[in-house]
């Protein structure tokens, strides 16, 4: 399709506008729609602080936990601001950095939201396992786990099942430190 302004270039934008009802569809190309004020961004391009402040833009509208706007609270909350650094959540939106490990627990509350969204629903990086020691890794956080598992049935006095779970418990760590000192973390 050819761009409706110009018609020179291939258009690859296609914008809607509803005025009072009635539906307007125009298609544009990048250069025409940048002309006519549709789309602007800065000449040398997007940083990584530009990006991390789109995705907290959310002032003016007060979301509830449904996603619908809440229309009886303030526009503007108190000003968050860290009890360490004295950073204001507005000014980490502004440069897009924590100003102390503090900020972390400071604004945690305002930044888990935007990372669920921006880690597909994640909030817990876990990070990329070496593959020379990645089965010994993931056999010590199985180990780990099985561990937290036991706990709860010790406190749950499912003591049948705890025995079951520490016997595996000792067969992981048995052949975990086999293999650590046979070299096999290959």
């Amino acid at each position: 399709m050819e761009c409706q302004e110009c018609h020179k270039r291939k258009a690859t934008l296609h914008f809607k506008h509803i005025i009072n009802g009635q539906e307007a569809k125009i298609s544009l190309c990048e250069m025409c729609a940048k002309k006519k004020g549709y789309i602007t961004y800065p000449e040398e391009g997007f940083s990584l602080n530009d990006l991390l402040s789109g995705l907290f833009q959310t002032e003016g509208l007060n979301l509830g936990s449904t996603g619908t706007a809440k229309a009886n609270q303030p526009k503007h909350p108190q000003e968050v601001r860290c009890s360490s650094c004295g950073r204001t959540f507005t000014e980490f939106k502004k440069a897009g950095k924590f100003g102390c490990a503090d900020c972390y627990a400071s604004f945690g509350s305002k930044v888990e939201p935007i990372l669920r969204r921006v880690h597909a629903g994640n909030t817990k990086h876990t990070g990329k396992i070496p593959k020379r020691a990645g089965k010994y890794i993931q056999q010590k956080q199985l180990i780990s786990s099985h561990k937290e598992k036991l706990k709860k049935l010790i406190e749950e006095e499912e003591f049948e099942k705890a025995a079951v779970l520490r016997d595996k418990i000792r067969e992981l760590e048995k052949a975990n430190n086999h293999n650590k000192e046979a070299g096999g973390n290959t």
